[in-house]
């Protein structure tokens, strides 16, 4: 059975989450939280974000897989199929070579990767990918319910879906800020940007869609970072999120960005509103 997402999620790491963002988020009508930041195999923190909630999916976005043994992961969600069924869905990916003191093959580490995930029983239509290029998207296609592109554009999401064809899931990751002051939005937006501009899959994913060398350098051109971070008002913000429907996607996972300890709520809540 296929675990029903909704069209608008919300993406955050597992420092971000509790019980209280957990409920607010299905009250304010969001399908589905994201659990993202290469979450443990015993997987607890999904968890809880279930156990918090009543009826909305809970997914990662993404389990490691050089950092999370198959056999383990696969027992965890055994354990939170059993315990809220029909509820999870299992995204899986294959991290960054910047961050991986054993990086091997990527393709031949992830299809074994998922062999070993079908030879625990976890269903193919019960797990996702992340995704970016024309080759990853292609096997989430063939061996799990879709892709989880991160930090994409409208126009990557049009291609992933010609990619992949209809009838599989594509759920890209859009961060956003929630402010009209464009330079105030850009500095929120760098500094969440800037660990990610050092990371090759992200940066070979950039110029394959027409960003350069000069727009990757010195914290990001104000042409990159407008691209991969949306700003403005909820309007605003909602006209870009719907441009990922537009060009084929089935569900947008949002990532607010703000200041540290601000309460995330009532951004959302605002945004829901608007997204209907």
């Amino acid at each position: 059975m296929a675990v029903e997402l909704g069209r608008f999620g919300v993406w955050h790491g597992s420092l971000h989450w509790g019980p209280e963002l957990a409920a607010g988020l299905e009250q304010a009508g969001y399908g589905t939280l994201w659990l993202g930041a290469s979450p443990e195999a015993d997987l607890r923190d999904a968890e809880v974000l279930l156990a918090s909630t009543s009826s909305v999916a809970v997914g990662t976005s993404i389990v490691n897989m050089w950092k999370s043994p198959a056999a383990e992961v696969a027992a965890s969600y055994h354990r939170l199929e059993d315990e809220h069924p029909g509820r999870f869905l299992l995204g899986v990916g294959i991290g960054h070579p910047e961050r991986t003191g054993t990086y091997r093959s990527p393709y031949e580490t992830i299809v074994s990767y998922l062999d070993e995930l079908d030879d625990a029983k976890v269903p193919a239509d019960r797990r996702a990918l992340a995704a970016l290029g024309p080759k990853v998207l292609q096997l989430s296609g063939s061996r799990t319910a879709g892709a989880l592109p991160y930090l994409t554009t409208p126009e990557h999401t049009r291609e992933a879906r010609r990619t992949l064809g209809g009838g599989v899931l594509l759920a890209p990751e859009q961060m956003i800020v929630l402010e009209t002051d464009d330079e105030i939005a850009r500095s929120t937006a760098r500094d969440r940007l800037a660990s990610y501009l050092q990371l090759s899959n992200y940066t070979s994913n950039f110029k394959r869609f027409g960003f350069t060398d000069h727009d990757i350098a010195d914290g990001g051109s104000d042409r990159l970072v407008d691209a991969m971070v949306l700003h403005g008002s909820a309007v605003e913000v909602a006209e870009g999120l719907n441009a990922h429907l537009e060009a084929g996607a089935d569900h947008v996972a949002i990532q607010l960005l703000g200041p540290e300890g601000v309460d995330l709520l009532p951004g959302y809540e605002a945004l829901a509103t608007v997204l209907g």
